[in-house]
């Protein structure tokens, strides 16, 4: 048997990304997009799809607050789905550094998004980032 190492945080994240995209684009719960999935993901991925669910409002209104003349609906949803999970991070998982929250995200915005989606994810999550961590900030 072929044993697969485990997923590095990147690849978790744009897993992540990947099922939220999903549950967004098929209008499902995530919660629900995960549990037909025919191999369970790792936990680090659970945890967070199901925490931008459970926390759904509060990571909403964050961004809202945070995205200066933008709203939810007129952002892409690449957007959208990567601010929704580094938020989430930066608010339930304080054993990721705010640093790598906020790189992972900018990352992963200018590999699938638009040419300006780096910028504009940096500077919401450092916006978000000195309000839930003002020491890190």
């Amino acid at each position: 048997m072929v044993r697969v190492p485990p997923a590095s945080r990147r690849e978790q994240r744009e897993r992540v990304l990947g099922l939220l995209y999903e549950a967004d684009a098929k209008g499902l719960p995530a919660s629900q997009v995960i549990a037909e999935l025919p191999v369970p993901p790792d936990e680090f991925v659970v945890d967070l799809v199901e925490g931008v669910g459970s926390r759904a409002d509060e990571v909403d209104k964050l961004i809202a607050d945070n995205a200066i003349d933008w709203s939810l609906a007129r952002m892409p949803v690449v957007d959208r789905t990567l601010l929704r999970v580094a938020t989430f991070e930066l608010l339930a998982r304080p054993d990721v550094p705010t640093g790598a929250v906020i790189s992972e995200a900018v990352e992963l915005a200018k590999q699938y998004s638009t040419d300006e989606s780096g910028r504009f994810v940096n500077g919401v999550l450092a916006s978000i980032a000195v309000q839930v961590r003002p020491a890190a900030g």
